[in-house]
């Protein structure tokens, strides 16, 4: 794990979750706990309405959660009802709290690489609707991040099982001087949830 990123870890290891959001969380918990007692790939696809902020940090945070838990096969993946852009703020906030992050394109809609381990596979991040090629077609677990998507995808084709896991959006603070403090608080209150739920797999 990257330095900076660990002494990141160590300050999620101490943000509690509520007892009403480990009830929500459970089944999650209890999907990937069957993957694994299975020897089964563990495909997770983190879905909010563009793809633009919580979705993504959810997929980075699964999957380097994944790996701080020493949790095998897991693939983690991110989509929309739509595709816009990765906003930057969600790289600099990343960035600030020990990711390396590499942007590979200038285009409207850019792809960036976050590193959470000198030798892993960067998270390739990108916007993108839930259901496109980069994506599984079958054989995963939908977490819907946010009410528009869960609520506009009334059924996510592929889907094994389905986990609404909602944040609340940090754009609302945009050009705000709480946005930095917003968009730090998001991630962490995120990664202190995937913390919890990849340090029950057994």
């Amino acid at each position: 794990m990257l330095e900076q990123l660990t002494q990141t870890l160590i300050k999620i290891a101490k943000i509690s979750v509520s007892e009403e959001r480990k009830e929500l969380l459970n089944p999650l918990i209890t999907y990937i706990q069957g993957k694994v007692d299975k020897q089964e790939e563990i495909r997770l696809n983190f879905i909010c309405t563009h793809n633009s902020r919580r979705s993504h940090l959810s997929q980075i945070w699964a999957q380097t959660m994944a790996f701080h838990f020493g949790i095998k096969q897991v693939y983690c993946y991110s989509g929309g009802t739509e595709a816009t852009a990765m906003f930057p703020k969600v790289a600099e906030t990343l960035s600030k709290q020990g990711f390396y992050i590499q942007k590979l394109s200038n285009a409207e809609n850019p792809v960036y690489t976050v590193r959470f381990d000198e030798n892993q596979h960067p998270v390739i991040c990108f916007s993108k609707a839930y259901f496109d090629g980069f994506n599984p077609k079958n054989t995963f677990g939908a977490i819907m991040t946010c009410n528009n998507a869960d609520e506009g995808c009334p059924m996510v084709f592929g889907a094994e099982a389905r986990f609404p896991v909602k944040y609340n959006d940090p754009k609302a603070y945009d050009g705000t001087d709480l946005m930095d403090e917003k968009y730090a608080e998001r991630s962490l209150e995120i990664a202190s949830e995937m913390h919890y739920v990849f340090s029950q797999i057994r």
